[in-house]
């Protein structure tokens, strides 16, 4: 009975250290692909093993922190959104503040011109988001004014557009009726 009781303790012996040989395979595995995902600086010198953990984890929390940073951004802007208006005589401005959960006051159109660049900002709710194409015929096809930048985010209930215009220099009727014309159409939506 001696034999097979030493097969057995044999037996097992081997797989013990297969299993670790197969366990430190797999650490390497992960180790290299962790260190593989951690920015290098090509200057520097290679560390040691407990010095590379060390780096990654504290790359970790780095990101870590700027996660939360950008989780509470957001949810401030989710809460609240601020639009800055400028004068376009001076250089005062005015500030308004569009509560998203209170769609009743939507929509919401801000323009600033800058030069002969208008930024134009229309806060709609989710049923009148049609508002954003025709503002874009209108200032296209009426107004001459040449679209270059058109985005729109949706928060809640509400569409958060900006469009950015340009109108030559030429078209100075174009430039003075853009903000009337645009502000009328907002106005004469009911909700």
């Amino acid at each position: 009975m001696e034999p097979s009781h030493s097969n057995t303790g044999q037996s097992r012996s081997v797989d013990r250290k297969t299993i670790e040989k197969n366990r430190r395979m797999q650490m390497k595995s992960l180790y290299s692909e962790l260190i593989s995902l951690l920015p290098h600086q090509s200057s520097r010198e290679p560390l040691t093993l407990p010095d590379e953990l060390d780096e990654a984890a504290n790359y970790i929390k780095k990101l870590q922190v700027n996660v939360e940073k950008k989780r509470e951004r957001k949810r401030k802007l989710v809460a609240t959104t601020t639009f800055e208006k400028l004068n376009s005589v001076g250089s005062s401005s005015v500030s308004s503040s569009v509560d998203v959960s209170v769609p009743r006051r939507l929509p919401k159109i801000e323009i600033q011109e800058t030069g002969s660049i208008f930024h134009i900002f229309l806060v709609t709710s989710l049923e009148h988001k049609f508002m954003f194409c025709e503002i874009v015929r209108l200032l296209t096809e009426e107004l001459g004014a040449e679209i270059t930048h058109a985005g729109y985010s949706i928060v809640n209930d509400a569409v958060f557009h900006t469009l950015h215009c340009k109108v030559e220099e030429c078209d100075y009727g174009a430039r003075s009726q853009i903000p009337e014309r645009l502000e009328k159409f907002v106005n004469s939506v009911h909700y």
